[in-house]
């Protein structure tokens, strides 16, 4: 699988400036890729809500599925737990909403869009509807361990499948200086990946609680903990790499600093969580949040590096050039 990611990357990778100037109208293009980055942050906006929904034990507040007490909105039976679960699926059908939208444009502009990205909507589309159902059977099965984690790394999927769209359809120079940069954001991504499955399993066990309160499922929680050193082992291997890296383009520069920035700040509260023994339900939101943000500025590094390494290998490396910010 990682030894055919650089050819489909290559495939997949825009190779014409698609930025518009102010006087000119936005392209198809434009509007698709404005409308990936507006997915992926409601995507991240979502896990957020899903967190704060499990931390205040409001994975069953709405009892049936898809509906919530049988209603689209249920009035009567309004509390914050009720909110949360039903807040939750709200933003889950708009993103699928979207994603729908998004298919509808890629198919429509499909003259004036690279070839890939209909077929690429198309699959972001089917992991959304993986997706509703494993939230479906989250509720049926009353929040089974192993469903809910599925439903954490299935979202975590797509939310970076929507930043590899976005990354793939903004314009970008390559300056051929990025040498093993682009193996080691996937290694960093994939591991901190790993890493956030551990931490959802941890959540959907209740694992730390029932470790720190009855010294039950301790080695679930320790393998998060463990999970720790090569998740961040990978990420300052990167960041250091970047920092010693000369030449390299603004935004890849610039997500390595944030990478290592939202590491700090992930282990910050990580420890903060565990101290407090998770008495304080913001923390833990955040903590997850940082997580799937953080894997989602690797899963960004990770494509424009190997958009640059392609690009220089195909002969369009310019170091004078200037690249889009993100």
């Amino acid at each position: 699988m990682a030894a055919n990611f650089p050819s489909l990357l290559s495939q997949a990778t825009v190779r014409e400036p698609l930025w518009p100037s102010s006087t000119t109208a936005p392209t198809p293009v434009d509007r698709i890729r404005r409308l990936v980055w507006k997915i992926a942050f409601a995507t991240l906006a979502l896990m957020a809500v899903g967190s704060a929904t499990r931390v205040m034990n409001a994975g069953l507040a709405c009892p049936d599925w898809p509906l919530c007490y049988g209603q689209l909105v249920p009035q009567q039976q309004m509390n914050l737990q009720v909110f949360l679960e039903w807040f939750h699926r709200l933003d889950a059908a708009i993103i699928g909403l979207s994603t729908l939208w998004l298919v509808g444009l890629s198919v429509w502009y499909r003259r004036q869009v690279p070839g890939w990205l209909p077929w690429a909507a198309v699959g972001a589309l089917a992991l959304i509807g993986l997706q509703g159902a494993i939230g479906g059977l989250t509720v049926t099965q009353l929040l089974r361990f192993d469903i809910v984690t599925a439903h954490l790394g299935t979202a975590l999927l797509f939310f970076s499948a929507m930043l590899t769209l976005a990354c793939c359809l903004l314009p970008y120079r390559s300056t051929g200086t990025v040498q093993r940069l682009p193996w080691l954001g996937l290694w960093a991504a994939g591991i901190v990946y790993a890493q956030c499955l551990l931490g959802g399993l941890v959540g959907s066990r209740w694992a730390a609680h029932q470790c720190l309160g009855l010294g039950e499922l301790c080695q679930v929680m320790n393998s998060h903990l463990l999970g720790i050193v090569p998740a961040s082992t990978a990420v300052l291997v990167l960041t250091w790499t970047v920092w010693r890296t000369p030449a390299l383009t603004y935004p890849l520069r610039r997500l390595g600093n944030l990478a290592s920035a939202l590491l700090v700040l992930q282990l910050v509260m990580g420890i903060a969580t565990y101290w407090l023994r998770l008495q304080v339900e913001p923390l833990t939101v955040a903590h997850h949040t940082l997580g799937a943000a953080l894997v989602g500025t690797l899963v960004c590094f990770t494509v424009l590096a190997w958009r640059d390494r392609i690009g220089a290998a195909d002969g369009l490396a310019d170091p004078r050039l200037p690249t889009a910010e993100i």
